[in-house]
């Protein structure tokens, strides 16, 4: 896709490494995130601190060219609005089947490289988590590739408002456009939250696995 400026770091970058935003017809601001919205739009990288410092330099009035409303709430609700996108999208990845819960069978999709990615409860015990990534490690040990990415974006309760169950700590994400979309929407809230993407459990950086 075609690159845009930044009105921060009056970079060009690519559209997915920036997010959109438009006034509304009463000034109220608007995070344009399928950048589809109509009108003039300003250009932001996707980083909440990027974003912290547009709104400090008062730099979204002067790119929209006119008076905003909803500016001093607009980097928390930017970040509920990520949250909501990737809960979403895990529920449509529960409905394609392309995820699959419960830490034996995470387990065993791991296991047998059938997984593309692994979602962790941000507030889930560290001791499922690091069982799990044993996992992630033996099979790239064996395969001599890289682990696949673990996430541990969304709470306990916000996967399971998703799932619609309240019980989900681990799942796995499969393969199919469900799952890449999920996947999509997780780097997306890391990213802006400031994390690196797919690497937030501790055995990414200590030893493989069993």
């Amino acid at each position: 896709m075609n690159g845009r400026m930044c009105i921060v770091s009056r970079r060009s970058l690519p559209a997915d490494a920036l997010i959109r935003f438009v006034a509304a017809p009463d000034g109220q601001v608007v995070p344009d995130l399928k950048r589809r919205l109509p009108g003039r739009g300003a250009h932001v990288e996707a980083r909440r601190a990027v974003l912290e410092t547009a709104l400090k330099r008062k730099l979204l009035p002067r790119a929209l060219k006119r008076e905003l409303t909803g500016t001093e709430t607009l980097a928390d609700d930017l970040e509920a609005l990520l949250v909501r996108s990737a809960a979403g999208a895990l529920a449509l990845a529960r409905k394609a089947g392309q995820v699959t819960t419960g830490a034996a069978k995470v387990d065993i999709a791991l296991r047998a490289g059938k997984a593309l990615a692994v979602l962790h409860a941000a507030d889930g015990a560290a001791d499922g988590v690091r069982k799990l990534d044993g996992a992630r490690h033996a099979r790239a040990h064996e395969t001599g590739g890289r682990p696949v990415p673990a996430y541990q974006t969304l709470t306990a309760t916000e996967i399971g408002l998703a799932m619609g169950d309240h019980n989900v700590i681990h799942a796995a994400i499969l393969p199919g456009g469900a799952g890449v979309a999920l996947i999509e929407r997780l780097v997306a809230l890391e990213t802006y939250r400031g994390a690196s993407a797919g690497t937030s459990t501790e055995a990414d950086t200590g030893n493989p696995g069993p």
